[in-house]
């Protein structure tokens, strides 16, 4: 029993609230998971620099010159903005796998969190208040978000096993449910050059996502496809750098509910998580329904649905 919460903004004049709004929803849903809590936000893609986020259990010593050390050694400008446990380097994208590489060396404690030209991902072990304070997460702003909250089941509560997972570049996942066939398939992904780092389930899901993406799909059809090649139970939030998607199996016993305004769409595993968003009281608000992946995107149509066969 997880929680789940998202928020995709059509109105970017609220992009500055994103960050409250989605911190109010995430300590809402923490009697459905006090384990651990994390949230994924998509900046404005501004800057030129794209992201890694990393995080250590030791930050005053792994974060100590760290964007120096790691300049040096790939030869180019790195930037850094540490908060708390975590830390943003600002470098090329095209630099992120030798990034990968030299981190290993470098600075063998630090783990990497998320990559992308706009996302952010920050998580910790604690409850969901705790987590949320300490990023300081309701002074960020974005176009799109999601959060979890999490009471683990299928593998430690450890930060690396806390949610959003992230396995492609500004794309991430957020789950609640356990799929059975994760082990077989984790196998296949790393042989096919996916990278996931722990054995949960839920990085499986996110790897299989990116795996299609990698091979042509966008975010709807990787959806629809996770409906066949999937076993278990599972209600999927998934964000990339210019859309959102919620998608459930077709027994859909996991709890989900969605909301949708002028101004942006949101999702929670239940209503509550939704009643301080802003005109949610004129929203459209439905359960999604079982087998049909919902897909919202900032450079397209503004919303798309569509039930698998």
């Amino acid at each position: 029993m997880c929680g789940i919460v998202g928020l995709f903004l059509k109105d970017q004049s609220l992009a500055p609230k994103l960050g409250t709004m989605l911190t109010d929803m995430l300590i809402t849903m923490t009697d459905r998971g006090p384990d651990s809590a994390g949230i994924a936000i998509y900046g404005d893609g501004t800057s030129k620099a794209a992201k890694l986020t990393v995080q250590s259990a030791n930050p005053d010593r792994d974060f100590s010159g760290l964007a120096e050390d790691l300049g040096q050694a790939l030869a180019t400008s790195v930037t850094q903005s540490v908060n708390d446990t975590h830390c943003v380097l600002h470098l090329p994208a095209d630099q992120f796998e030798a990034a990968r590489a030299v981190l290993s060396e470098i600075r063998p404690s630090i783990r990497i969190m998320s990559r992308g030209e706009t996302l952010e991902i920050y998580k910790e072990v604690g409850l969901p208040k705790e987590v949320a304070t300490r990023f300081n997460l309701s002074s960020m702003s974005g176009t799109h978000g999601i959060g979890h909250t999490r009471m683990a089941t299928e593998s430690a509560v450890t930060t690396m096993g806390a949610h959003p997972f992230n396995t492609g570049s500004d794309q991430c996942l957020v789950h609640n449910g356990s799929l059975s066939n994760h082990n077989s398939l984790r196998r296949k992904l790393r042989r096919e050059g996916v990278t996931i780092q722990t054995q949960n389930d839920t990085e499986v899901g996110a790897a299989y996502l990116t795996w299609k993406m990698m091979n042509g799909a966008d975010l709807g059809e990787a959806l629809k496809s996770s409906l066949d090649d999937l076993d278990g139970f599972f209600t999927f939030v998934v964000g990339t750098k210019d859309g959102f998607g919620v998608v459930r199996d077709p027994i859909a016993c996991k709890p989900a509910v969605m909301a949708e305004t002028d101004q942006y769409v949101a999702f929670g595993s239940e209503y509550r998580a939704l009643v301080n968003l802003p005109g949610i009281e004129q929203a459209r608000v439905w359960e999604p329904e079982p087998a049909t992946v919902y897909f919202w995107s900032h450079n397209n149509s503004p919303t798309t649905h569509e039930r698998a066969a």
